[in-house]
């Protein structure tokens, strides 16, 4: 762990997102001590005002509220939430199927590995979002339906990674000795192989997070995500495009929120690739 933390630390730009995801899961979690007011909370005499440090601006609500009059800190804050259980929710369902799918092609080859990579191709060959407003648009838009279509999508992308991590090490001494000594096709993929091949599944596993996020808010600003009033970042901006010459503040802020959670993640990502490929490490 130590030796983890240290070469971690050496990438500066993986420290920075690893301190946005901290503040990210920070407010998440402390949503109601943090935000001023409830996110759904309508203050009608109050609808449309700038942030607090412009003509207009009120103290209480400091990054201003939007045309119901709702503080846009506080949405933001609780947005943060649901961005978070957007990600888990969908990276675990893309990893459970992905996981699956990659390891049994990678471990028993053959038609079985061609039948299940056929499925995967077929799937890739449609682009993210189409397969995932496809998915939406048969189950009805809401945001569970939007977390499950996010994880269909991503199974391909999981089940690839797999598959190569598993081929590399499928063929090993200790693999190859622990089938001698007589482990099951279980054990051997999910506790000797499984093991192992971790690496590159917990990179995209963190970056899959970004992408869930984007993905997500992508669906609710097209209306077939989170619906209102729920304070989500994609729904937040496609309700403030119409003022966007009058208030920018409204689509400014969810905005610049998704940017720095997508690149948090990412950051953060390329951290983990670095401290966990050995051949990345420095000497």
């Amino acid at each position: 762990m130590r030796d983890f933390i240290k070469q971690y630390k050496k990438n500066k730009s993986a420290v920075v997102g690893f301190f946005i995801v901290v503040v990210l899961v920070f407010m998440a979690i402390f949503a109601p001590w943090i935000a001023p007011h409830l996110p759904a909370d309508q203050d009608l005499a109050h609808r449309l005002t700038p942030p607090m440090w412009e003509e207009g601006g009120l103290s209480q609500f400091f990054i201003g509220t939007d045309d119901f009059g709702r503080d846009l800190f506080s949405r933001i804050i609780y947005g943060a939430r649901i961005s978070l259980m957007v990600g888990a929710i969908s990276v675990g369902l893309s990893l459970s199927f992905g996981l699956t799918m990659g390891m049994l092609a990678a471990y028993f080859g053959g038609k079985v590995d061609l039948f299940i990579m056929r499925i995967v191709d077929i799937m890739l060959s449609i682009p993210a979002i189409l397969l995932a407003i496809v998915v939406v648009s048969i189950l009805g838009p809401s945001l569970t339906n939007a977390m499950i279509a996010i994880g269909i999508v991503g199974i391909p992308t999981y089940a690839r990674v797999v598959r190569a991590s598993v081929l590399a090490e499928r063929e090993k001494e200790y693999v190859i000795a622990s089938r001698i000594n007589g482990s099951s096709n279980m054990r051997l993929m999910f506790k000797v192989i499984l093991p192992n091949a971790a690496t590159p599944i917990i990179v995209q596993s963190t970056m899959g997070f970004a992408s869930a996020v984007l993905e997500a808010a992508g669906l609710s600003f097209l209306g077939l995500g989170a619906q209102p009033p729920t304070p989500e970042w994609g729904a937040m901006l496609s309700d403030s495009l119409q003022f966007i010459m009058t208030a920018p503040w409204m689509i400014f802020y969810p905005g610049l929120a998704i940017f720095l959670t997508v690149l948090g993640f990412n950051l953060m990502g390329d951290g983990l690739m670095d401290v966990l490929d050995p051949k990345l490490k420095d000497k």
